[in-house]
């Protein structure tokens, strides 16, 4: 579609991997005046013109600078995650935070294009899911908790904004899971593993998606108009046993209810906070989204499939070089005995 004019942008979460470089990618646009990237705690990146303002958006700061700098296009991207984050922040940050942008988005009189960052984890991950979900499919199984669930809560407030200000665009991206060199994740750190357990009796397909091909979806969305609902993922998926073997990580297939003995070795080799429910159920029964909706709506590819996203992940990790392969179910007492020595 015809180019939009996004002059004045404010992109949420900016002191985050995805943050920082979307908001170095809409500044380097010549057609954008300014861009102003908000977080609760200074980037540690350089973020070249964009103008950083330390705020916490779960407060009506946030509105004071949407109005007073006359911001016209929002980009929120401050989806929390990371399994770093406590539940409880994490919680507020994703829900009492999209409320407090939201109301101020429906308040200001500039703004007239909203672009949110959601996931595909929308969709649940269940044994009764099709082959493929499509924007319009609903979860067999609604998310009970974590990220997921707060994905939910965000896309229904984001619906309740546009019954309220039907004049504004408003985009909404559903995210595979991010790949490349700059991202740390749940995933990336439960493949850094020195032992990798897996569910027993399941084979996951995952998708993914390439750190530079959200961005060009998000620059997209900011300097053209389309609005809607997309699932964004790099082209076809890979099973969880190909990814470990060509990541060339040892693993080990474990009974669901016994894989809760891995999450302290998660803690102290990959920096993990244990197996969240909604990650233990990807990792059982995957999820696979369509994406024909945003290659038709885009008239564009993602560069990189699942296939080449995990690729470039492990080469930026240096993983690979070894053969990855099942190690068997005679490492669980030497595991147990590790562990158990703190891991001397």
């Amino acid at each position: 579609m015809p180019a939009a004019a996004a002059r004045v942008v404010l992109v949420t979460g900016v002191s985050r991997f995805l943050g920082a470089r979307v908001a170095n990618t809409l500044q380097a646009d010549p057609g954008i005046e300014r861009v102003i990237g908000v977080d609760t705690v200074p980037p540690e990146t350089s973020l070249g013109r964009t103008e950083f303002v330390r705020v916490d958006i779960r407060t009506p700061d946030i509105a004071k600078i949407i109005a007073s700098a006359r911001v016209d296009t929002v980009v929120h991207l401050n989806l929390v995650t990371s399994a770093s984050t406590s539940r409880a922040k994490a919680k507020e940050l994703n829900v009492i935070g999209t409320m407090q942008l939201l109301a101020a988005c429906q308040r200001s009189p500039d703004t007239r294009k909203l672009v949110v960052r959601s996931s595909a984890a929308v969709y649940g991950s269940s044994p009764r899911d099709p082959a493929l979900f499509t924007e319009r499919d609903e979860p067999v199984e609604a998310p009970a908790s974590g990220y997921a669930k707060d994905a939910v809560e965000v896309e229904g407030y984001v619906r309740g904004l546009q019954r309220r200000r039907s004049d504004l665009k408003v985009s909404v991206l559903r995210f595979a899971n991010f790949l490349g060199p700059g991202v740390d994740s749940r995933f990336t750190r439960y493949v850094r593993m020195p032992v990798v357990p897996t569910v027993l009796g399941f084979d996951p397909r995952l998708q993914f998606l390439h750190e530079d091909d959200g961005v060009e979806v998000l620059r997209r969305m900011v300097v053209e108009d389309h609005p809607g609902c997309f699932n964004v993922a790099g082209d076809g998926v890979l099973l969880l046993s190909q990814a470990l073997r060509r990541a060339g990580r040892p693993f080990i297939p474990v009974p669901s209810q016994s894989i809760a003995v891995f999450a302290d070795m998660g803690r102290r080799f990959a920096g993990m906070s244990g197996f969240s429910p909604e990650l233990l159920r990807w990792l059982t029964y995957g999820r696979v989204i369509d994406t024909s909706a945003l290659v038709h709506e885009l008239a564009w590819r993602p560069k990189y499939g699942s296939e080449t996203a995990f690729a470039d992940f492990v080469a930026a990790q240096g993983l690979g070089h070894g053969l990855g392969h099942d190690i068997g179910r005679g490492v669980l007492d030497r595991l147990g005995a590790v562990l158990g020595r703190g891991g001397t």
